[in-house]
């Protein structure tokens, strides 16, 4: 059975690698390992050494404080229906945000918070 950390764990793994744009096989790649490896870190099935923590998290571009963000908030709270950002498209959609120049993010980011205030 998973033991949440790590479930936790695999999630913030696949977010990130989702986020710069890697596949499982380029991870797998820079940390030296297969990628079939990474599929079992990320759904939380395998348990990540610490010395593997921290190849991945130098090979993400994060410290490894990044993979326990929101730990306890998740420990505490109800599932609510899923994790928005295991949705593909609110990642698309997250990827594309931040790949906006800075000045015409934020205008967006401002637009975004009048039509939502509307709604």
């Amino acid at each position: 059975m998973k033991h949440p950390v790590d479930a936790h764990v695999g999630k913030r793994i696949r977010h990130r690698r989702w986020m710069v744009g890697m596949t499982q096989q380029q991870l797998a790649d820079k940390v030296g390992i297969k990628f079939q490896q990474i599929q079992k870190y990320e759904t939380g099935m395998n348990r990540v050494s610490a010395s593997r923590l921290w190849d991945v998290a130098e090979a993400l571009g994060v410290t490894i404080s990044f993979f326990f963000e929101g730990l306890n908030e998740a420990a505490n709270t109800l599932p609510s229906g899923g994790d928005i950002l295991a949705d593909k498209e609110a990642l698309d959609l997250v990827r594309s945000y931040y790949a906006i120049p800075e000045a015409q993010r934020r205008r967006l980011f401002d637009l975004a918070r009048v039509l939502s205030d509307a709604a």
